[in-house]
């Protein structure tokens, strides 16, 4: 029955009906979202959807930051962003395994510190094994809802998902995104359409596996350079060692793949494809199509990627920013969307076992450089996201440790380098209270003495 076949005249049962009715229609609409874009824009959607629109402040500016296609919209958000396209640093494969290593690590540090993004090309992948990945996935995005639904969960630790937006089950706004997420290592039973897509899958996800290690061990070596706790073909047996441990660790890691599908959106100016956000692992190598999309924020200005055919766009995560004790930064990014043409990529995002704890190396500390970060592992991030709308950094934010205290008339930071467990931390995410012992409390700003609440010097 239309809206308008109940006309509440009095506050009684006509006027329950009417706020009846209007509850289930927006229980159909919220169901309707989480079917997701591609399932909105096959029915013919010709404006955003209210569950899409984002507060004025949180809007791109189109007109300004391009992005796919498309152009357009105005001057809504506080961000700025740069009229043109950004080249993000360019690392060469073929050189960082070659003689001119030395110089290609000093490269990758200097992206990884700056940037926290950088293209990989000549990396050795096939052509043949990307662009087949990229058509697969957008056949499958293609199928009927009635097949893609099949897969569609909300259960975030599913092995194989199929859902929208960014966490569907605690975002406020949706996002401008539909995907399909495969835990890989092992591999699970992933759909069965489109035929090609599994054979398709294990061809892809075995490339990027060898790549991502061969990345990890420049990383590593890149850091130590850095650091210069051991100069080059200097190591010991016992480093050597650590080292392969180290990689071992990876090469049993998990690997998460991201297939995204950013279907045309006819008001770009008003959503995003993807919100500011960080990645959770060590290394997230991306394959993109020809369409733009992909912003990143460099010197507090949102910069669009210009795509490199063929080149995988790597950005550091939130894992190697701790493991790093924050030299390597892991940088806010976001997608935006364009009127014309579907953006498909592939995400493939990398880090230790999902048991494993993931903490600052311990060779890169030191009383010049002391421990930044709480450990962390994949659990604790699953119950973090699973229970809030994630914003931006903020799981990582959780995870510093907040800057030594000073005592009460005193200039210097009180040295708390001994407690470094995260039992002893917690973090600014949850107002920290630090026993140093048994009779002194810092809390806020001084020290005090739990019994009389007075400070101590």
């Amino acid at each position: 029955m239309p809206p308008t076949a109940i006309v509440p005249l009095t506050y009684g049962d006509g006027m329950v009906a009417a706020d009846q009715e209007h509850k289930q229609d927006s229980e159909i609409q919220v169901g309707l979202y989480h079917k997701g874009v591609k399932h909105l824009c096959d029915n013919g959607i010709k404006k955003v959807p209210n569950k899409y629109i984002l507060p004025v402040s949180d809007r791109p500016d189109i007109s300004k930051g391009g992005g796919g296609a498309a152009a357009g919209g105005g001057l809504h958000s506080k961000d700025r962003i740069r009229s043109s396209t950004l080249k993000l640093p360019i690392i060469d494969f073929a050189e960082l395994q070659g003689p001119n290593r030395s110089n290609m690590l000093k490269s990758l540090s200097n992206a990884c510190q700056q940037y926290g993004f950088f293209q990989l090309v000549n990396h050795g992948v096939p052509r043949d094994v990307t662009s087949s990945m990229i058509d697969v996935c957008k056949r499958f995005f293609e199928l009927p809802f009635e097949e893609r639904v099949k897969y569609m969960s909300s259960d975030m630790s599913a092995p194989v998902r199929y859902g929208t937006s960014f966490n569907q089950n605690h975002d406020g706004v949706f996002c401008w995104r539909d995907f399909l997420k495969l835990m890989c290592n092992p591999l699970p039973e992933v759909p069965s359409s489109p035929p090609e897509l599994r054979k398709q899958v294990e061809a892809y996800t075995n490339e990027t596996k060898h790549l991502f290690l061969m990345l990890m061990e420049a990383i590593l070596e890149s850091l130590e350079h850095d650091q210069g706790t051991v100069a080059p073909g200097t190591k010991t047996a016992e480093e050597e060692e650590e080292d392969d441990d180290i990689i071992k660790e990876f090469q049993d890691g998990s690997q998460l793949l991201v297939c995204n599908c950013y279907p045309p959106c006819p008001e770009p100016d008003l959503t995003l494809g993807l919100p500011p956000h960080s990645d959770y692992g060590f290394l997230t190598l991306l394959l993109q199509d020809e369409v733009k999309g992909l912003q990143i924020q460099f010197e507090a200005e949102w910069v669009t990627v210009e795509p490199i055919p063929h080149a995988f766009v790597v950005n550091v995560g939130d894992h190697l920013e701790i493991f790093s004790n924050g030299r390597y930064k892991s940088v806010l990014h976001r997608v935006i969307t364009n009127c014309e043409r579907t953006r498909v990529t592939v995400a493939s995002l990398h880090s230790l076992p999902f048991k494993c704890s993931i903490q600052p190396w311990q060779r890169l500390l030191s009383e010049e450089n002391p421990r930044r970060y709480m450990e962390t592992d994949f659990a604790t991030f699953l119950s973090y996201i699973s229970s809030r709308e994630p914003k931006k950094k903020s799981f990582l934010e959780s995870r510093k440790l907040i800057a030594p205290p000073k005592f009460v008339g005193h200039p210097e930071p009180l040295d708390l380098n001994f407690k470094i467990s995260s039992v002893d931390y917690y973090s600014a995410d949850y107002m920290p209270l630090y026993l140093l012992n048994e009779d002194l409390v810092f809390n806020g700003d001084s020290l005090t003495c739990p019994d009389t609440h007075e400070p101590r010097s």
